[in-house]
């Protein structure tokens, strides 16, 4: 194999140094038989939605959107005395839980574990180790400075990606190219099936294409977090997400230093490691704005979680760190306590299983006193004031937990939308689900469910409604019509095949069972946002008093709060004290105009018209830009009454148990609410509801804009402060009957005028004025620069197509407007939050989205799905 890789020794110096490393430390297999094995095979169940954990209960406090969330995060870290249980699909050592970060340095995410860790605190991370080529999330950069900070914080990394055959290896990748190898051209889904497996690896009889994509965190056993948001990069917003941070008039007040200020369509990440690799200038790009949903729990559920952290921490010790690192690393007893043998852990198992799940399972060990005190501290000790009734739910199989398959997110997921009585509301990463058989490789059959679900209500006359909010490019290709952008297409082609094409999609099974009026029952729909770069005249002005560019200042600003050495060597962007000597000039700038106009579609917020700017009319107009706003939430909400919420995306990899691992909780909150329900008294729950009008209101901007350094109750954990939402105010009666008709012109109203006035100003795609290729030139690729790489021909070009009239991608289409800023920002006055209607027609007439004539691997067909 050696010849292959020094054929493409750059492009796969990382592979073999990484087969090298895990083929010398890989623990021998014969440490799945051993008594890990037969602690794995007692979590089957015959609980509800065929769960490994029973129904049970808590408290629960809903966070919409990262700034509160990790707010609420930093407060319980704090506060830490114990232990921290984290795991994530990605982690960022460098995160900031509040902001702005020049004033919040004590609360980045690294200097917080280290001072827990200090204070005698264990923490205990598990990430998902990613294939290098295919992914940015540098885990080993997340373990390697996590570890560094203190011995106190232990880091797993799962699962090894170990080629199972050299030969095969360099057989399957003989083929390729060394261009086609290049990383920064790394195209996996032209791979072939063969090459795609030896990358991944395998366990057992499973091609790990599969990652760990849970997201939580439990502080001292005692309070959980979880749901969409991981803790890293490019998660951290507000409930007006605003999408410019350029700060001419005073650099400390950045918000989102470094790898954080992030637009995936533009520049993925990039060298994860180093904070200031990131090539986007937020002079002239925006930043992607994030929308997420997460919780916090307390009381008994908090010990279902527990179990499951401590289930993953135990099957990956005995995987791949009873012989690596001897002595390390250690077991986690199953109510929290360490434990240094099999023979104690084998003890403790069975005892907590026995009292968690009821079954009746045999003592095979006594229950000694020592372990009944750990497992009070983990279950019995919790403030039981909390009523809710929740049970965690999970997606696993043997190579992720080594557990048989369990799907019960899925099967919550189903049993939840089968039992609707008025309404389902899904806000979903993704959508990809088949009514049949027939549209295989998709295997999840939520979409049958929804199929079934609206034939009932039309056979029996029934006002129902299923809405669905997603994002407009699931991925993140900035042109679409590029050959890098074939994986975002298939997800796509997937999704509108989930849609209405491709003969048996929900809405044409729908028609096929003589639902004609469709619209009446579902509906899809993405969210957008503007905002205005200040590139006022304050920032030329104190550029050139100075000396200094403003970008140069700027970066070597978030080198300081990104914690890396000032002036280290290698530094391109300038000498020492750039920072001071821009911030001794812009001290002296008057600066009025403002940083971010988000506020404007926001409830109370100004008139976009009014808002001042200093600089010509000419340079407002170029300030002005645009991006989707990625939906990232993974939550389901029935009748006000039920809520399931966690890390699961609607597609096979979340829902088949099989491949990614997820954890979601159903969450049904007894405490009464009363409300109205298509125009008649009915009683939701609090939790539902609160959340439900919650989203609703942030969409259709009938929120306040929350500045992201004024917390308040809703940032705080749960038993900290009471949910706070303004039941019965003028905003909240808007949204309070989701099935009114009122509430739906409002909802479709908002949503066509937002669409029209994004369409008009900055041509974003995918559009219904798109349905071929020829139309998406017309419409969308003759008037923009596409974002680039480094190559030098690349950026000649962009300049010459700037000079020929061409916009940068996401700013004003300048052809639409004869008269200027002025009628654009006419145009968009009339924006109210964030909601647009999905396209269903997008590219509806091009015969194969993903790549015309060009057969996908098995990669696409799995891994996309």
């Amino acid at each position: 194999m050696d010849h292959l890789f020094h054929k493409v020794e750059d492009a796969f110096k990382e592979v073999k140094d990484a087969i090298k490393h895990e083929e010398e430390e890989r623990p021998h297999h014969e440490s799945h038989n051993n008594n890990a094995g037969a602690e794995q095979s007692v979590f089957t169940s015959n609980n509800r939605f065929q769960s490994f954990a029973p129904e049970t209960s808590g408290a629960v406090k809903w966070y919409v959107d990262g700034a509160s969330y990790f707010y609420a995060v930093s407060l319980a870290l704090e506060e830490a005395r114990e232990s921290v249980y984290i795991l994530d699909w990605w982690l960022s050592p460098e995160l900031y839980l509040r902001r702005p970060p020049s004033r919040n340095e004590q609360y980045r995410l690294d200097n917080m574990l280290r001072a827990a860790a200090e204070r005698g605190v264990e923490i205990r991370v598990i990430v998902y180790k990613e294939v290098t080529q295919a992914l940015t999330l540098d885990s080993a950069h997340t373990k390697h400075a996590l570890e560094a900070l203190h011995p106190n914080i232990k880091v797993f990394r799962h699962p090894d990606h170990l080629p199972t055959d050299r030969q095969k290896l360099e057989s399957a990748f003989a083929g390729l190219s060394l261009e086609s190898l290049k990383l920064d051209d790394f195209s996996l889904s032209k791979f072939s099936g063969d090459a795609l497996k030896e990358l991944y690896g395998s366990f057992g009889d499973t091609v790990l294409y599969w990652a760990h994509h849970e997201k939580l965190c439990v502080v001292d056993r005692r309070i959980a977090f979880m749901g969409g948001l991981d803790m890293c990069f490019g998660r951290y917003d507000t409930n007006s997400h605003p999408i410019a941070d350029a700060h001419p008039g005073n650099l400390d007040a950045i918000v989102f230093p470094g790898q954080d200020f992030n637009n995936a369509r533009v520049y993925d990440f990039e060298g994860v490691d180093n904070w200031d690799h990131n090539k986007l200038d937020r002079t002239k790009s925006s930043r992607m704005g994030w929308s997420d949903i997460a919780i916090s729990l307390k009381g008994p559920i908090v010990g279902s979680l527990i179990d499951h952290f401590t289930d993953r921490w135990n099957f990956i010790f005995d995987d791949k760190y009873t012989k690596r690192d001897a002595g390390k690393y250690e077991r986690i007893g199953f109510g929290g306590s360490t434990e240094r043998s099999h023979e104690e852990s084998h003890h403790g198992f069975f005892d907590d299983v026995q009292g968690h799940f009821n079954r009746g399972v045999r003592h095979l060990i006594g229950e000694g006193q020592e372990h009944q005190e750990h497992r009070d501290r983990g279950r019995d000790n919790f403030d039981r004031s909390g009523s809710v009734k929740i049970q965690l739910c999970r997606s696993c199989s043997e190579w992720s937990a080594g557990h048989p398959t369990e799907h019960s997110i899925a099967n919550a997921y189903i049993n939840a939308i089968e039992n609707a009585q008025h309404f389902v509301y899904i806000e979903n990463q993704f959508f990809i689900t088949a009514t049949s058989d027939e549209q295989k490789p998709v295997e999840n059959k939520i979409g049958a469910t929804i199929v079934s679900r609206i034939v009932r209500a039309h056979n029996n006359r029934e006002d129902f409604q299923v809405i669905v909010l997603m994002p407009a490019v699931p991925a993140f290709a900035g042109d679409l019509k590029s050959d890098g952008a074939l994986g975002t297409r298939a997800i796509m082609e997937f999704q509108y095949n989930s849609i209405n094409r491709g003969g048996y999609s929900i809405i044409e099974s729908l028609q096929k069972e003589g639902v004609d009026d469709w619209r009446r029952y579902i509906g899809f729909y993405n969210l957008r946002n503007y905002d205005r770069i200040n590139i006022s005249s304050t920032l030329h002005q104190v550029e050139q008093e100075s000396g200094v560019s403003y970008e140069s200042a700027r970066r070597e600003h978030d080198d300081r709060v990104g914690g890396y050495p000032y002036g280290n060597e290698g530094n391109e962007y300038g000498n020492e004290g750039n920072y001071e000597r821009y911030q001794s000039a812009a001290s002296n700038a008057r600066d009025r105009t403002w940083d971010t106009v988000s506020s404007c579609y926001m409830d109370g917020g100004p008139d976009i018209r009014n808002v001042p700017w200093d600089g010509s009319p000419e340079s407002e107009l170029d300030a002005f830009v645009s991006e989707e706003l990625y939906i990232h939430s993974k939550v389901l909400i029935a009748d006000d009454r039920l809520v399931i919420c966690g890390s699961a995306n609607l597609n096979d990899r979340s829902q088949l148990g099989t491949h990614d691992s997820e954890i979601a909780v159903v969450i049904e909150d007894p405490e009464p609410v009363e409300s109205t329900m298509n125009g008649q008294p009915f009683t939701a729950s609090r939790f539902a509801a609160s959340l439900r009008r919650q989203l609703w209101r942030k969409h259709l901007g009938l929120l306040p804009d929350q500045p992201w350094d004024r917390p308040n109750a809703n940032w705080t954990p749960v038993g900290r402060d009471p949910q706070d939402y303004d039941w019965g105010s003028r905003a909240d009666r808007l949204v309070e009957d989701p099935m009114s008709e009122d509430f739906r012109n409002l909802w479709t109203g908002t949503a066509r005028t937002n669409t029209e006035v994004f369409t008009k100003v900055f041509h974003p795609v995918p559009n219904d004025h798109v349905r071929t290729w020829d139309q998406y030139e017309d419409f969308f690729s003759r008037y923009f620069v596409i974002p680039t790489g480094d190559d030098e021909k690349e950026k000649e070009k962009a300049e010459e197509e700037r000079r020929n009239g061409k916009v940068d991608y996401g700013h004003v289409v300048r052809d639409e407007f004869p008269g200027g800023v002025a009628e654009v920002k006419d145009w968009l006055s009339r924006v109210r939050g964030t909601l647009v209607e999905m396209p269903l027609d997008f590219l509806v007439d091009v015969e194969d989205l993903a790549k015309s004539g060009l057969s996908l691997n098995a990669f696409t067909d799995e891994i996309y799905t």
